[in-house]
């Protein structure tokens, strides 16, 4: 697939696989689209799959990684295999009231703000083929897991999360779904956080691919934008190549403060604004150095 600017996430993930059907088998989801996890079904070649993958990812993230997300996922404990949701909920709702539901694979937008709205984040059930150890369209298990679930254990970041899924459910009624995507796409899936040590990562699909962790930080091709709300809205993403822009916030304080605010009156200004290319870097704008 060729690279692409995009400014609907949402429509993104939805992209169907080369045989045009949906990953995943939807045949017994609920009407919330979620699934058994059905873990005895975890051939041995897939736990080991996810051991080489976990292995790849727990080299690189020592000192990239912002430390609440090394630190969760060392107490989390899911270096030998496919991880047990039902075991990584029961910790995870004593820390910051906060779920996982399987489901077969992408849902829709409605969906997918419901749980985030009512603290349930929905985790794919299936895991990548060997072939695509580097790059995988849909999002699976491993990027699911291994990127989203141990920033949930920071009450900030999960309260975030939340909040966000209130929103998106708004922005359905309001035409801001596009606009919001660009939010969950420079932050939670592609974000940065300023640390006393430097840049580090906190954006899930960072952290769950191989040659993204160290390019985002040291090459110095990509911008890197101190976070401002409007201006992330503004601003289209590349869906199948390392980002050109990354938007770097203070600290999860600043996260949730920022886009706490109602967005009604934000829809409206932005629909009389240009759309900004993924590469911009505007006037008087500070472009951080690479680590």
């Amino acid at each position: 697939m060729d690279n692409v600017n995009t400014d609907d996430f949402f429509a993104t993930v939805a992209t169907k696989s080369d045989s045009g059907a949906l990953r995943g088998d939807y045949t017994h989801a609920d009407a919330n689209y979620v699934v058994a996890q059905n873990w005895d079904a975890y051939t041995p070649e897939q736990h080991e799959l996810w051991r080489k993958l976990y292995q790849r990812q727990a080299k690189l993230i020592p000192g990239r990684a912002c430390d609440v997300f090394i630190e969760s996922l060392k107490a989390l404990d899911v270096s030998q295999g496919i991880p047990r949701f039902d075991r990584t909920t029961e910790a995870l709702y004593k820390a910051t009231g906060w779920q996982l539901v399987a489901v077969p694979g992408l849902v829709p937008d409605h969906t997918f703000f419901d749980h985030l709205a009512n603290r349930r984040f929905p985790v794919t059930v299936w895991l990548r083929e060997p072939h695509e150890f580097d790059y995988i369209v849909e999002p699976d298990v491993f990027h699911d897991f291994f990127g989203h679930v141990p920033l949930l254990f920071n009450p900030i970041f999960a309260n975030h999360l939340q909040e966000y899924g209130k929103g998106g459910l708004k922005a359905l009624k309001l035409d801001g779904l596009a606009s919001l995507a660009r939010l969950y796409w420079y932050t939670i899936e592609f974000g940065l956080i300023q640390s006393p040590e430097g840049l580090r990562i906190y954006g899930a699909g960072i952290l769950s691919s191989g040659g993204e962790v160290e390019y985002c930080l040291t090459n110095p091709q990509p911008r890197r934008i101190p976070f401002e709300l409007e201006r992330v809205m503004r601003t289209l993403y590349k869906i199948d190549s390392y980002q050109e822009t990354y938007f770097v916030i203070k600290d999860f304080e600043q996260l949730f403060s920022d886009t706490a605010p109602d967005f009604t009156p934000l829809y409206e200004r932005l629909k009389t604004q240009e759309v900004l290319a993924a590469h911009t870097l505007l006037l008087g704008e500070i472009n951080l150095p690479p680590a």
